[in-house]
């Protein structure tokens, strides 16, 4: 293989680049190099093999696309024990605060929802087993 194939991709590269072209030409794509019989009786009908000489002779029309870093450069400054706690309990109050505003949603919406409920009136009361009966009906069933 070419020195200048090593320096332009990695080794996995060229590793899925073979096994990709290799895959193509076992499913009949054609060979992009001109090649004599001779040549393909010496290569053995190997299809990696010929895929090794397309991508020496750089005919493949495959591309490679790296992912890169953002680069970006930023000095990180340490954080003393003291600055440390004081952003702590900066975000603690924070928190605090929220869950306060939420707390009082709730309270309103609650509050608003016994509004429309007393002004629909449909309030009612909870059940008590003496309000009804239901201690009579017990007795008569245990009775007979």
């Amino acid at each position: 293989m070419k020195q200048e194939l090593m320096e332009k991709y990695t080794r996995y590269e060229i590793a899925r680049i073979l096994g990709a072209r290799s895959l193509q030409l076992a499913m009949d794509a054609p060979v992009l190099l001109k090649l004599s019989k001779e040549e393909i009786d010496e290569l053995n009908y190997d299809v990696l093999k010929i895929a090794e000489k397309e991508l020496d002779a750089e005919v493949l029309p495959i591309t490679v696309k790296r992912p890169l870093p953002k680069k970006s450069e930023r000095e990180i400054k340490k954080l003393s024990d003291e600055e440390v706690k004081e952003k702590l309990e900066l975000k603690a109050e924070k928190e605090k605060k929220e869950l306060d505003k939420l707390e009082e949603k709730k309270q309103e919406l609650e509050k608003t929802e016994e509004k429309e409920i007393m002004e629909d009136g449909e309030i009612m009361e909870i059940a008590n087993p003496g309000d009804e009966g239901d201690v009579e009906e017990e007795k008569v069933v245990k009775e007979v």
